[in-house]
């Protein structure tokens, strides 16, 4: 079985020494990279069909935008370094989208910055990197 490493990615600087190192393993290890971006999103209880339809026409022009202004260009990055690589956009909780994509996908690896594009909320109720620490289906690798 080969490897596949799982790389969260938000363009920050943190993710972005994150996908640096985890390159550098899969160069020597022959892993494949996944990298991963997640987008927070609420559910909401109740909302009225037109409500629905701008919600699920704001979803896709979401996705399409960090398609190109996020993953597009690191995945061409990991790419021109000789490293096998795919991408997964989803919506939901990041770190429990995360460890449900390393199920789904098979991961061996998880990598993540141990900081990324995060506010207060972060600081209140714990970071990306410590829920996933605790909640991760593989090894996961906190890089600083």
């Amino acid at each position: 079985m080969s490897e596949k490493y799982i790389v969260a990615c938000d363009g920050s600087s943190a993710s972005e020494r994150a996908l640096d190192f985890a390159v550098a393993n899969a160069k020597s290890t022959g892993a494949s990279i996944l990298v991963a971006h997640v987008l927070e999103w609420s559910p909401y209880s109740f909302l009225t069909p037109e409500e629905l339809e701008e919600r699920h026409k704001r979803r896709a022009e979401e996705l399409d935008r960090a398609q190109k202004a996020v993953v597009d260009k690191i995945v061409k990055s990991v790419s021109d370094q000789g490293v096998k690589v795919d991408s997964v956009i989803k919506y939901g909780h990041v770190a429990e989208t995360l460890a449900d994509i390393a199920k789904q996908e098979g991961a061996t690896q998880m990598f993540i910055g141990r900081t990324g594009h995060s506010g207060i909320a972060a600081r209140v109720f714990g970071s990306v990197a410590v829920t996933l620490a605790q909640i991760a289906p593989v090894p996961c690798t906190l890089v600083p």
